[in-house]
């Protein structure tokens, strides 16, 4: 008897990845299709076997879809057929698949992102790393306000980030 394997995914501005969880696998098949992916292993020292077949969500090319095995998963890289649409879920079907979750330690929203367009943090790092020791403020004699007000302007540069404890306390310290 078949078992679907447990996957995890997440998607880019032009590729899909799929990871199977299969430890120990042996007899590894991965079919590509420009609607669909099959997948099929041997798993763990009970020699389980293991099939899923996803109808996707969009169109792949199946000629530069790629998988890569380790000893703990199955790594699948689908390259979308067209590329900068995001795919909202893997499947054709909305029904859940309970063998089936997104990958969340990898997931990014890259539907927002533009190149030019830094986000808050990374305007935040910019800045502290352009600041050098002669632009910090002089704490020996210097008017408190003009100290607090260059921590105010940092702290909104930031956003919703808040600055690490580390960098507040060196800033205090210089």
């Amino acid at each position: 008897m078949d078992y679907p394997a447990t996957a995890k995914w997440y998607d880019r501005r032009d590729s899909v990845f799929v990871e199977f969880c299969v430890e120990d696998s042996k007899d590894v098949h991965v079919n590509f299709d420009r609607s669909k992916m099959d997948f099929s292993c041997v798993s763990g020292t009970d020699n389980i076997k293991q099939q899923n077949t996803v109808e996707l969500f969009g169109e792949i090319d199946p000629k530069e879809s790629k998988h890569r095995r380790t000893d703990r998963s199955v790594l699948c890289c689908l390259r979308k057929a067209e590329t900068g649409k995001s795919w909202p879920r893997l499947t054709k079907d909305k029904t859940k698949c309970n063998w089936l979750s997104v990958d969340f330690n990898n997931w990014k929203d890259w539907e927002d992102d533009s190149d030019e367009d830094l986000s808050s943090f990374d305007k935040f790092s910019e800045m502290m790393n352009s600041m050098g020791g002669d632009d910090l403020p002089d704490l020996d004699g210097a008017d408190d306000e003009v100290f607090f007000l260059h921590i105010h302007i940092v702290l909104f540069l930031c956003g919703p980030y808040i600055m690490p404890y580390f960098l507040f306390e060196e800033i205090l310290i210089k």
